[in-house]
């Protein structure tokens, strides 16, 4: 019976073994890191203005489309695998994205709600790619820029509007 343990410690250990060393595990750590809180940073933004999807959804859909990626990249895909992952990812967040949209009833007829909810959940699905890629500074600086389209923008209109 020992034997039969000793293959089924093996066996855990070759199935949790993906991690090879302290620089895959600092590389991963920090990928998924900047991911959840570079999205965690659109979704509080969101829900602080009331929106549908706030911190929890827009840092599950950054750490996921890190993921995503991420995963191929360590098992050694070529660059035309990746391509295909990054489609996926992002017709996948265009299914998420569809369902936050709704077409309103009320006496402004064809009233939509929601796009900016779907096109910042696209957004933060790009951003969690470009960290699970390892292009934490370009995921910085579009997160940045989403945040300025995200709050700026909207004064700026109400400004137009007026005028």
């Amino acid at each position: 019976m020992d034997a039969w343990w000793q293959e089924v410690w093996q066996t855990l250990q070759a199935e949790f073994a993906d991690i090879g060393d302290a620089k895959q595990l600092t590389q991963i750590t920090v990928r998924l890191l900047i991911a959840a809180v570079l999205g965690g940073i659109l979704g509080f933004e969101r829900e602080s203005k009331g929106k549908a999807a706030g911190v929890r959804t827009h840092m599950l859909v950054a750490l996921g489309a890190a993921l995503f990626v991420m995963v191929p990249q360590m098992s050694g895909n070529q660059a035309d695998a990746m391509s295909r992952v990054v489609q996926g990812v992002i017709a996948g967040i265009g299914f998420l994205g569809a369902g936050t949209i709704i077409k309103g009833k009320d006496e402004e007829e064809g009233h939509v709600k929601g796009l900016t909810t779907a096109a910042g959940l696209w957004m933060t699905a790009a951003i969690g790619v470009s960290a699970g890629l390892g292009r934490e500074s370009t995921a910085v600086l579009s997160t940045l820029l989403a945040l300025l389209v995200f709050s700026v923008m909207p004064k700026i209109v109400k400004r137009f509007e007026k005028g």
